[in-house]
């Protein structure tokens, strides 16, 4: 169930499709091979109000925050996190190029005995995309 949540300047509005943007980051996180189709969610919020380093209104940033349930080994999360990242960098590449914008990502562990999940989403997927 990776909840993967994009925190971003609203500055960057006319410059990244954040639709798209989006949907790059759930393919690329089922691309990895160890999140699960069925378990994806990309959203992402942008903030109206925000200060950066000097405070130049042109400065922007993008902080992707990827909560994963508890279970993977650290080889694997950090293998899915480079991957993701990757992705990321590589999309944004061109408005990175032409304006300062910081890029993070964190991948965390969400407690599975402390998060209590159900849903009907993998009842109405194709058999080959249950995961």
């Amino acid at each position: 169930m990776p909840h993967i949540t994009v925190d971003y300047s609203a500055n960057l509005e006319e410059a990244v499709d954040m639709a798209a943007f989006c949907d790059l980051l759930r393919r690329a996180a089922t691309d990895t091979g160890v999140l699960p189709l069925a378990g994806v969610r990309v959203r992402a919020f942008a903030a109206s109000h925000v200060s950066i380093a000097d405070g130049d209104p042109k400065h922007g940033y993008i902080d992707i925050s990827l909560r994963l349930r508890g279970g993977r080994d650290l080889e694997t999360r950090k293998r899915a996190t480079a991957q993701i990242f990757e992705a990321a960098r590589d999309f944004l590449a061109p408005v990175m190029a032409g304006r300062p914008v910081a890029l993070s990502f964190e991948m965390r562990d969400i407690d599975p005995d402390l998060s209590p999940k159900t849903g009907t989403i993998r009842d109405h997927l194709p058999d080959d995309l249950k995961g």
